[in-house]
């Protein structure tokens, strides 16, 4: 307990979020850029890009509260634990979520090409965000009200906060497996149709074969970002069923990088390269991540 404690002092847990501050910050130069220039957000692709990035960015933000919170082991009451433990749920559920709109408004873009600009429009991405986020809440709200009917207790953590100390019984393990499995076995099988669908359309299209090879380039790369999103959900296995006999300084440095591989690098490395792939977001984002002192070109910062 003492080498745990030694560990995790207040000042080397600040320091071990350098990370994870320099990513969240690369994202928000992103976001920032995106609002810098309202015409790409008058694009269906861009709104979906620039919703990404602030549920990724949430999700940052959310799970860096909580690492410091556990290796400071701070306590808090349940009731202030389960709503920031289910917030954070809802958040690594967008990210799919997020991929599979993204991947049909591609689709939409190559296969039906006359139809774009009446089906994604503004309002109707709008829509598809509030229900991206009322699918994302649904489990969370189901646990909170399992927790409210069948224990409905306040007390204060032993330990630090997260989601098994203070949901503790089998039907949230069992609810979250099935909402998890289902959530992905969907993903995928939007993503993999409308990459099938573009390639077709891309061996048979006479015109715009250019537009439409990125395109299904742009849906393998979702499929890949979605590959990211599950190596979060490994870091509660690994974590929970590690060794428990081994050094506590050693065990705190394992839960870090484990913390580093498994959440931080693929959230921000997803949205980094789909961003910089974009040869007119590209230019924005170097403008303002460098302070516009690697481009000549002034009309960047103009809204």
């Amino acid at each position: 307990m003492n080498g745990t404690t030694e560990v995790n002092t207040p000042a080397r847990a600040v320091l071990s979020m350098l990370p994870c501050f320099l990513f969240l910050y690369v994202n928000g130069v992103m976001l920032f850029a995106l609002l810098r220039k309202p015409l790409l957000l008058e694009s269906s692709r861009y709104i979906l890009f620039g919703h990404l990035l602030l549920t990724d960015s949430l999700q940052l933000v959310v799970t860096m509260l909580l690492y410091l919170f556990a290796v400071t082991m701070v306590r808090m009451v349940s009731y202030v634990c389960i709503f920031v433990t289910l917030f954070a749920t809802i958040t690594v559920k967008m990210s799919p979520l997020n991929l599979a709109v993204m991947s049909l408004e591609r689709y939409v873009a190559i296969c039906f090409p006359l139809r774009h600009a009446d089906i994604a429009t503004s309002r109707r991405m709008g829509v598809a965000i509030a229900v991206m986020w009322s699918v994302a809440s649904l489990e969370s709200f189901i646990q909170l009200f399992l927790f409210v009917s069948l224990e409905n207790i306040s007390f204060t953590l032993p330990r630090f906060c997260n989601k098994n100390s203070v949901l503790r019984l089998e039907i949230y393990t069992t609810l979250n497996k099935a909402f998890t499995i289902i959530s992905f076995v969907l993903v995928s099988m939007i993503i993999i149709y409308t990459y099938i669908a573009i390639m077709q359309t891309v061996k048979s299209a006479s015109s715009n074969v250019c537009k439409a090879r990125k395109a299904h380039k742009t849906v393998l790369l979702h499929l890949l970002q979605l590959c990211l999103c599950l190596t979060s959900t490994l870091f509660n296995t690994i974590n929970s069923n590690g060794p428990s006999n081994i050094n506590p300084a050693m065990a705190a440095r394992l839960r870090y990088g484990l913390f580093l591989a498994l959440i931080i690098f693929p959230k921000c490395l997803s949205p980094l390269i789909y961003g910089l792939r974009d040869r007119t977001f590209r230019h924005v984002f170097k403008y303002y991540f460098t302070f516009g002192f690697r481009t000549t070109d002034k009309t960047f910062p103009e809204s």
